[in-house]
């Protein structure tokens, strides 16, 4: 048995098959005898790998297509472009100059750290696909043996995981990645059980039964007929259990913990509605803003909220207002040079140099709400001081929007936690950025898995202080990170005093079922035996040890 990092749960066995990979570089032919005419062919290479990932975008129809439009921008990035002219005056062939400077904003990215270098991923396959296209080469896709398979790969781009077809991947194994990865973010939306971060899927060949367990990270290579038959009774089991999970969020002795959404993408909303919820705990208003090079106008906008509100009837929608900056820069907007954009002007910051965004934001939040029934709440990206909830709160309350509250991603707001919540109505816990900011972690840096479980106690501590302090004040704290849609995760949050939890739509039947048998005083045993761990594996035995 081998392992990784588990981000999807569910149980699956069958053969694998691995994603090819993309052409290879030919040797360096050296100077173009045409380097202006090269240029041009580069650019109609970028122009058309940026076209097929906006169509993959426009057919994803889920989390993927925002993740997929903000891929698209990369090779329009003029700076690219003039990078590659330079290449090519300096004497490269020109699939060499376009390998060489994507290189160099790859290597830009990673020495920017935080969500920069979570997208050097993303960057290196528009780079495959852009030589690819010049060598008149397809792109490798997923594969198709003509039969149901465990996908397995270095790592998984959001072009390849966008379009996987549940019926036929019974579960992904990469090489790479961490727990708030595009791969593992994808992989949970389309319920497909998933490991990342596993060494031993390089070794793994086309062919080879592996039995793989998306909620422990347990990878079992050539596995026995007995194995294989219990997991899938297990797993069978399990989807007859969670078929029958339904209604509000509730612990065995009914104390509620309200089980909410994510949603950020038009192509969503449908799936999303449908969802045995009780409304959206993230609304990411982003995919109104990256995929356009002019600010969206208060009629589109109100427009865009309306068809949200109008979906989830008398809900609650709570709408997260722009997180742009750092790894979603925005066309139309002057974002500075940043020695560390991860830590620079980002969420909430960006307000400050460009009031009117923000207040136009509002204002179509707050006429779109006007006219529907959703109980609409809004909240600030990137709040790190009370004096920053305040402001957001009295700007929100000024355009009419009753409930107004903050994130709580940065480690500063959740140690003040008791006075940003006196000067506001709500907090959310955002997982991914507040274990990131905590740890010192770069997200998508596989060796650093361990430092980016959610499970590890010192971001645990942080979420413990933040829900104390909305106990002390009376205002509810949800969680709204990756890290909500672990059912065994979730029992934790709740004893820790989580209000509310908000998650992919397929990972509710299995938080629900999880929450329904264990009492409140069970979580808080949990939630204790988590706390006082060495780390985050240690935490995540101890509870499932003590829940099995």
């Amino acid at each position: 048995m081998s392992g990784g990092i588990g981000v999807s749960t569910g149980v699956a066995a069958g053969p694998v098959a691995r994603l090819a990979a993309p052409p290879e570089l030919p040797e360096d032919s050296g100077q173009e005898p045409d380097p202006a005419g090269a240029a041009e062919r580069a650019s109609a290479a970028l122009e058309a790998v940026a076209a097929e990932l906006e169509s993959r975008a426009e057919r994803a129809g889920d989390t993927a297509s925002a993740v997929l439009f903000a891929q698209a921008m990369m090779p329009r990035d003029p700076a690219l472009q003039s990078k590659i002219a330079d290449e090519l005056a300096a004497g490269r062939s020109l699939p060499h100059a376009v390998a060489a400077a994507f290189g160099g904003f790859r290597a830009a990215l990673e020495a920017a750290g935080g969500y920069l270098a979570e997208r050097a991923a993303d960057l290196d396959d528009v780079a495959n696909r852009v030589v690819a296209n010049l060598l008149g080469l397809p792109m490798p896709g997923i594969p198709a043996p003509g039969h149901p398979f465990v996908l397995v790969a270095e790592d998984l781009a959001p072009a390849d995981t966008a379009m996987l077809d549940r019926e036929r991947v019974l579960a992904i194994v990469t090489e790479r990645g961490g727990p708030t990865s595009h791969t593992a973010i994808l992989a949970k939306s389309l319920g497909i059980p998933a490991v990342v971060g596993c060494p031993a899927a390089r070794d793994l060949t086309d062919g080879t039964t592996v039995l793989v367990d998306g909620g422990t990270g347990a990878v079992v290579i050539s596995p026995s007929v007995d194995e294989v038959a219990r997991a899938q009774e297990r797993a069978a089991a399990l989807a007859r259990a969670l078929a029958g999970s339904v209604g509000p969020g509730r612990t065995a002795d009914g104390v509620a913990v309200a089980l909410l959404v994510n949603l950020g993408a038009e192509g969503e909303l449908a799936a999303a509605a449908s969802a045995d919820s009780e409304g959206v705990g993230l609304l990411r208003t982003e995919f109104l803003y990256l995929n356009r090079t002019t600010v969206p106008t208060v009629d589109e906008q109100v427009h865009a909220y309306s068809a949200v509100f109008a979906a989830f009837g008398d809900r609650k929608v709570v709408v997260r207002t722009l997180d742009a900056g750092a790894d979603k820069p925005l066309a139309f907007v002057d974002h500075g040079d940043e020695p560390n954009p991860a830590l620079g002007v980002r969420g909430y910051r960006l307000a400050n140099r460009h009031p009117a965004m923000l207040t136009d934001q509002l204002t179509a939040i707050a006429t779109a709400a006007s006219n529907h029934d959703a109980d609409v709440w809004v909240m600030a990206p990137m709040v790190s001081t009370p004096a920053e909830a305040a402001a957001f709160a009295e700007l929100a309350h000024t355009h009419g929007l009753a409930v107004a509250g903050t994130m709580v991603e940065v480690p500063a707001a959740a140690l003040r936690a008791r006075q940003v919540l006196e000067e506001c109505d709500f907090a959310s816990l955002g997982t991914n950025d507040l274990g990131q900011y905590t740890l010192a972690a770069d997200r998508m840096a596989s060796e650093l898995a361990g430092l980016l479980d959610p499970w590890q106690p010192a971001l645990l501590d942080l979420v413990a202080m933040t829900a104390r302090a909305g106990r002390e004040v009376g205002k509810p704290v949800g969680v709204c990170g990756e890290a909500a849609s672990d059912p065994l995760l979730a029992l934790v949050f709740a004893g820790l005093g989580v209000t509310s939890l908000s998650m992919a739509p397929t990972a509710l039947p299995a938080v629900r079922l999880s929450l329904a048998a264990h009492t409140l005083a069970d979580c808080e045993h949990l939630a204790e035996l988590a706390l006082t761990a060495r780390d985050a594996t240690e935490a995540r035995q101890r509870v499932a040890e003590a829940v099995h």
